[in-house]
């Protein structure tokens, strides 16, 4: 059974950085060599807005609500994903998702939450200014 399963968020002032994480289990990237993973995040009365993706061959894209400023990265083994978030405003606050998608063989990657087929249980992040 595949697992998500965020960490890394918490409170910070605006100006500051974090790094959320993502470890991913039960799923095997060499056998989804198509596969593609990304972010999300959700604030309170909000749409659930796509982040970033990448795909198995580090190939990335974002959206440009957070270019520049945030960067998604994988560990090798492609268990676990990343993203670098700097220069954090008030309007970051939100629950941060990391997803994964098992077939998307093109470019770029989903940015429809339906398009995924898991994701994790979200972490926090707030941004205070």
């Amino acid at each position: 059974q595949v697992h998500l399963r965020e960490s890394g968020g918490g409170s910070v002032q605006a100006g500051g950085s974090l790094r959320l994480s993502c470890r991913i289990s039960g799923f095997s990237g060499s056998t989804y060599i198509n596969s593609c993973m990304g972010w999300f995040r959700q604030a309170p009365g909000q749409e659930r807005e796509y982040l970033a993706g990448i795909n198995r061959h580090g190939t990335t894209h974002y959206a440009d609500s957070v270019k520049g400023r945030f960067t998604i990265s994988q560990e090798s083994d492609q268990n676990t994903l990343y993203l670098q978030m700097t220069s954090l405003e008030p309007e970051d606050t939100a629950m941060y998702y990391c997803v994964l998608n098992r077939y998307w063989p093109i470019y770029p990657p989903p940015s429809s939450w339906s398009d995924y087929h898991w994701w994790g249980q979200g972490t926090q992040v707030t941004v205070s200014s």
